[in-house]
């Protein structure tokens, strides 16, 4: 599927104004035609490269952006098919985008930095570790689906998380006509027998105030409008908005995972290595309700000796959910690379 292009390519969104007071800027840098919008803060110390998950922005990391930055030269960054960087159909894989972060790397921060991803952004960062491990200092895999997003154990038998994106593709994928906020009609499972669901209502009510604020805000990405409902609900309908469905339609059908092998990555990775690792179930109904299992980390600290493991209590995106933690781990392992005190 090609021939389209995102809407929001290459526009300049307003900062938050904490990141504007503690002096990000946004930025854009083109590779081979791909343009990557990026937010930079202000020259600090050890370049931290933050790289979201699947259908996440940049500005999933907010809250702790700020505080990093005071110890980090910070950059957060929209992966292709996500944000204000350019959609790419049919060409999304573990090398199209690998290659974009590397780029960015190489051109951008211009000397080894700290890459933290999260979820498929974590499987990134493994990727620039095996194959430019000369512009890498470490890196942070914040929950990563290693292992667990790999064919064809992700669509077989850990298949919860496949059938997530298939509904991404469902609902996202006329792009005329698609309603943003049914991203959020998915079941979640909590035992064997109980999955949990946002009430029908009460999302057609969501799908209402996106169309207002469309309506009364031509133009830009989708939102909710109002102040009094929590941001943890206007974030993935703004993200999802701005994401390319096939960029998700290319895990479902097999298209992003070319010849890129978890294992042999971590084999040939010599960098320090962080693993933060979040709350996970596994139904037989289901498989794997997470990103990784305990026998997963067990096997990512075999093959890569050097790999400091913190178990955190809190859901995939620890950096939203435990921000405090997610920074202490964070500085706390950059104080073992010999980086510069926090000030």
């Amino acid at each position: 599927m090609t021939g389209y292009r995102n809407p929001f390519e290459g526009r300049r969104e307003p900062l938050p104004s904490e990141l504007a007071r503690a002096g990000f800027r946004q930025e854009f840098a083109e590779f081979d035609g791909v343009l990557i919008s990026y937010v930079r803060g202000p020259e600090v110390g050890v370049p931290l490269l933050l790289v979201p998950g699947q259908m996440s922005l940049w500005s999933s990391y907010r809250l702790v952006m700020p505080k990093l930055a005071r110890r980090f030269t910070v950059y957060a960054i929209d992966v292709r098919g996500h944000g204000n960087s350019s959609w790419t159909p049919g060409d999304y894989s573990w090398d199209s985008a690998g290659t974009d972060v590397a780029h960015l790397l190489r051109q951008v921060v211009g000397r080894p930095a700290i890459v933290s991803g999260n979820s498929s952004g974590g499987v990134l960062a493994l990727w620039c570790a095996a194959r430019v491990p000369e512009q890498v200092a470490a890196i942070v895999l914040e929950d990563p689906p290693i292992f667990s997003a790999e064919l064809p154990r992700f669509r077989d038998r850990d298949r919860w998380v496949h059938s997530s994106l298939a509904h991404a593709v469902q609902v996202l994928g006329d792009l005329d006509h698609r309603r943003v906020a049914d991203i959020l009609r998915q079941e979640i499972p909590v035992s064997e027998t109980r999955t949990v669901r946002m009430p029908d209502r009460f999302i057609d009510f969501l799908d209402r105030l996106v169309t207002r604020h469309r309506r009364q805000h031509p133009g830009r990405p989708a939102g909710l409008g109002v102040r009094w409902l929590p941001r943890s609900l206007d974030e993935p309908i703004r993200a999802a908005s701005m994401f390319d469905p096939d960029f998700a339609r290319a895990f479902v059908d097999g298209r992003f995972y070319g010849d890129f092998s978890h294992e042999a990555a971590l084999r040939t990775t010599t960098a320090p290595v962080l693993l933060l690792h979040a709350n996970w179930n596994r139904y037989e109904r289901y498989g794997l309700v997470g990103a990784m299992d305990d026998d997963d980390a067990r096997r990512v600290r075999e093959l890569v000796p050097q790999t400091v493991y913190r178990r955190i209590d809190a859901r995939h995106v620890i950096h939203d959910d435990k921000p405090r933690e997610f920074i202490a781990a964070v500085t706390a392992f950059a104080d073992t690379l010999g980086s510069p005190p926090m000030h």
